[in-house]
């Protein structure tokens, strides 16, 4: 892809039908509870983007046996039951998340010794709570970089685990990623007398920890939640093999924002309103700016107001990956927008609030920062070129905003291939038929 990408500006509202991939979250989820599944599983609508090759090429060196088919977004893949194929080896999760987060706390529970790299950027995220929880249950951990972080060689606590007699119990802080706690509960079948985890932040539950045990008990396992602790009772390892992935609603956001903006129409195939991811509430979220939403039976599509976007404050902390989202059409409403608790992004991909507050101030609209919110004034963007801090949702966010001025350019486009690599071929193609 070309070191740049030029967002050409709506000359009309946008009219738009659009397909998205498969959910990353849901995909790499599924990448997990189906190796800790007895058997065959087969997966339909795999996403297949930098985040979950890496997923799948870690499972491989950790010697699982998978057949991949991009052409036909399957994957299909001999679980193991909670038991790894091998106990010594080395993974590379690039600056994949869910794969840093969820595979390093198997390998921490399991038996053998492996080394786990990453991207310079994964690197720098945020590890410590989940190497704290792997440490009280008798993992080692040997750095190999900076404290705390990635790259570690990590030898796994299951000897130990194995030896219980009753539920492992652990204490764990989500405070900064929700991941941490996907990551033990997804693993629970690790667990032969099951597991509980005592949540010590603020912070307690989410909407990816909703979408964890969700897909759990689509595997047939129940977590439960009391307000404080989550438990796992024993089983013996996840019984599926069949599952469809759904098509990524984060991805479909940034469809929908364009047509919110211009107001415009776009309907993005598939998605509907018995989704389990929490983006969902950006929709609800842009109705209440003035937009209607209409589920159609292919989709759900939503129309912009003609009169313009309202403005508001909100509280994103539960679905914060949209907060670049809203920033991005922010100017375009009609008064002020003010994104609360969204803190923790800080920590994602990039420090996501610097980059929301360099890229608009750099098109010359007005905004205002703290520790964990960020306030957006109505302006008209002027031609800049947006940093993308190497960050696929910075990319994908402010391109929505380029839609709507002219002279927009987007550094380092190819960023998106993390979760969405064809999403400016797929921009270009609604453009060309405007």
């Amino acid at each position: 892809m070309a070191d740049s990408y030029r967002v050409r500006s709506l000359k009309k509202p946008a009219q738009w039908t659009v397909e998205v991939p498969g959910s990353k979250s849901i995909t790499n989820r599924a990448l997990l509870l189906s190796a800790l599944c007895k058997g065959h599983v087969y997966l339909h609508g795999v996403l297949f983007s930098d985040d979950s090759r890496h997923f799948l090429s870690s499972l491989q060196s950790l010697g699982y046996d998978v057949r991949i088919d991009e052409g036909q977004h399957t994957v299909e893949l001999e679980g193991c039951g909670g038991v790894l194929p091998v106990q010594a080896g080395s993974i590379h999760v690039g600056s994949a998340g869910t794969a840093a987060r969820f595979l390093t706390a198997m390998l921490g529970v399991s038996e053998g010794t492996f080394v786990i790299n990453a991207s310079e950027q994964m690197q720098k995220r945020p590890m410590q709570p989940l190497f704290e929880a792997l440490i009280s249950l008798g993992a080692s951990v040997e750095w190999l970089g900076e404290a705390w972080h990635l790259p570690v060689r990590i030898t796994g606590a299951g000897a130990q685990i194995r030896s219980l007699e009753q539920e492992a119990v652990l204490n764990l802080d989500i405070s900064t990623s929700t991941q941490f706690l996907s990551a033990f509960l997804l693993i629970a079948p690790m667990f032969p007398h099951g597991i509980r985890i005592h949540i010590t932040s603020e912070k307690k539950d989410g909407s990816y920890i909703r979408i964890t045990r969700k897909m759990m008990q689509e595997f047939g396992v129940e977590a439960g939640f009391d307000g404080c602790d989550y438990t796992v009772a024993p089983f013996d390892g996840y019984q599926k093999t069949e599952y469809q992935i759904e098509p990524d609603v984060s991805g479909a956001c940034y469809f929908y924002a364009a047509a919110a903006m211009s107001g415009g129409s776009a309907k993005v195939k598939h998605v509907h309103w018995d989704s389990m991811q929490g983006d969902m509430k950006f929709l609800k979220l842009l109705e209440q700016m003035g937009c209607s939403l209409t589920e159609e039976a292919d989709g759900i599509r939503l129309t912009g107001p003609v009169d313009g976007l309202k403005g508001l404050e909100v509280n994103m902390n539960d679905f914060s990956d949209q907060a670049l989202t809203l920033a991005a059409i922010a100017p375009y409403a009609s008064s002020s927008v003010k994104i609360t608790h969204v803190g923790h992004i800080r920590g994602q991909e990039c420090d996501r609030l610097h980059a929301i507050v360099t890229n608009l101030r750099n098109a010359g609209i007005t905004c205002e920062e703290g520790d964990d919110w960020v306030c957006i004034h109505p302006g008209k963007p002027q031609p800049c070129k947006i940093e993308t801090f190497e960050d696929h949702r910075v990319a994908m966010a402010f391109a929505v905003m380029g839609l709507g001025a002219e002279g927009i350019e987007i550094l380092n486009p190819g960023c998106c291939k993390k979760t969405f690599e064809n999403f400016f071929e797929v921009l270009d193609g609604l453009l060309n038929k405007q």
